[in-house]
């Protein structure tokens, strides 16, 4: 079940890089990225609204609890807004390719930090030799692929 899981987690990253590309392109077309930022958040959140819709089918629980979710989490959207926008600005300068390389290296670099401590309902698990090995090797991938730029 875990190989799934993972695989699962490899083709989420297709999907978003292919995904921001997109929303790259539409800020380069209409020579705006926030424009062209805008109309993504619009189109996803009445996308979000409908599948969140689907998940109340005959349960409102859900939002009563809304009141129970500590501030600083709702900041998540904000954030999401504007590394999209960010992305959406990066990628027609630097390329799809360097810009998804080097957000995996950060990705990376904090994913193990906040599994290793927990943090944001993380399962825990330690940063090892192994894990050390593998954040040395993305960096060197990241750099070999940012180099010939």
């Amino acid at each position: 079940m875990q190989a799934v899981l993972y695989l699962l987690s490899g083709g989420v990253g297709v999907v978003l890089a292919i995904h921001l590309a997109m929303n790259g392109q539409v800020g380069a077309l209409l020579t705006n990225p926030r424009v062209g930022n805008a109309l993504f958040w619009i189109i996803g959140a009445i996308v979000a609204v409908v599948i969140g819709l689907t998940g109340l089918a005959g349960d409102s629980s859900s939002l009563q609890r809304l009141s129970t979710v500590p501030a600083y989490l709702y900041l998540a959207g904000a954030i999401g807004a504007v590394l999209v926008f960010v992305i959406a600005w990066l990628i027609p300068r630097i390329g799809a390719g360097p810009a998804m390389v080097t957000m995996l290296t950060g990705q990376v670099i904090a994913g193990l930090v906040i599994s290793q401590y927990g943090w944001l309902g993380s399962a825990v698990r330690p940063i090892n030799a192994w894990n050390g090995l593998g954040v040395a090797f993305v960096i060197v991938g990241a750099a070999l692929t940012v180099v010939g730029h």
